[in-house]
């Protein structure tokens, strides 16, 4: 299908105070603060990337963080935790981790034949991590943190909580080339072809919606990604073709964007592999200063003045 997605490419959610983000993300989880940016709709906001060592897609988790934001609480239409990948036999040293960090840990659940550990982060986002076969050390994995017999190795996938699911099935499959894999209870499995990271979307169905609120700890949008601008410009006119409302192509610097929302109500984005993180700074340095994109570095004084100061982690 040449119109297809390649997996995820990121998951955006939205957060509370910006340094309790950082700290855990990169000091529990072990990921590299990939960027330091602003959110281009709100540019006196914080848009932080997370990811691995180069920031590939496939490997980032990204966030809003607003700190007056209300607590969100879990509903249909709504996109309800994010997996992450590591490596075999690894969740006894991940749960000795996170319970020496004072953080509740279910599991090792199994799922699929897999088994999860799940978690909430510091502002109440599920975190799931699964352990992976054929993982082996990648050089891209931040050093110091964490060990890299146990590291984070990217996203492994996104569960969406919906009402019903065949809709939004037929999204996944027909239009952007997921495969469906197998369903346990009302969870059901597509993945992506191919073997590479994001590759997983559960979806979870109910019969009837539960009100839910999308705020702090909560998904904003799953950003699925194809390589380039040509392959994204024949998914939205395919999308367009189907009926779906798709805003036009949108400059995010690292990548280019398009929006629309799925049968179910969740905000999808398709995202493109290029041009990458490191068209603003070097790869080695990505994640240790705020840059801003060009059209706001005119006003960098007064956007560095409204943001709350952050201390950043060693490169």
């Amino acid at each position: 299908m040449e119109s297809a997605a390649f997996g995820i490419h990121h998951i955006t959610a939205i957060a509370g105070e910006p340094q309790r983000s950082i700290d855990f993300y990169t000091g529990v989880l072990g990921l590299r603060l990939v960027k330091l940016t602003v959110n281009h709709d709100d540019p006196y906001t914080y848009h932080l990337y997370f990811g691995d060592g180069k920031g590939r897609p496939g490997t980032l988790l990204t966030f809003f963080p607003w700190p007056d934001a209300r607590n969100g609480s879990r509903g249909t239409g709504q996109a309800t935790a994010v997996s992450f990948s590591v490596p075999e036999r690894s969740l006894g040293y991940w749960k000795q981790r996170l319970e020496a960090q004072g953080i509740p840990v279910q599991g090792p659940l199994r799922r699929f034949g897999e088994e999860v550990l799940v978690f909430t982060d510091p502002c109440g986002l599920t975190i799931e991590l699964s352990p992976q076969p054929g993982i082996v050390d990648d050089p891209s994995v931040p050093p110091g943190r964490v060990p890299g017999k146990y590291a984070v190795r990217g996203l492994r996938g996104v569960t969406l909580f919906l009402e019903g699911h065949l809709r939004t099935a037929d999204l996944l499959v027909e239009t952007l080339g997921f495969l469906p894999k197998e369903a346990q209870g009302d969870r059901f499995r597509y993945e992506a072809a191919g073997d590479g990271a994001g590759g997983v979307v559960d979806i979870l169905s109910l019969p009837f919606p539960i009100e839910g609120r999308v705020a702090a700890g909560s998904v904003h949008h799953v950003a699925f990604r194809v390589p380039g601008p040509a392959e994204q410009a024949a998914l939205r006119e395919r999308l367009k073709t189907l009926g779906y409302d798709v805003t036009p192509v949108i400059d995010r610097v690292y990548f280019r964007s398009i929006y629309f929302r799925e049968p179910g109500g969740v905000l999808f984005e398709i995202a493109t592999d290029s041009p990458g993180f490191a068209v603003d700074e070097p790869e080695d340095r990505l994640g240790t200063r705020l840059v801003l994109p060009p059209w706001l570095e005119r006003e960098r004084a007064l956007v560095e003045k409204v943001l709350p100061p952050v201390h950043l982690p060693a490169p």
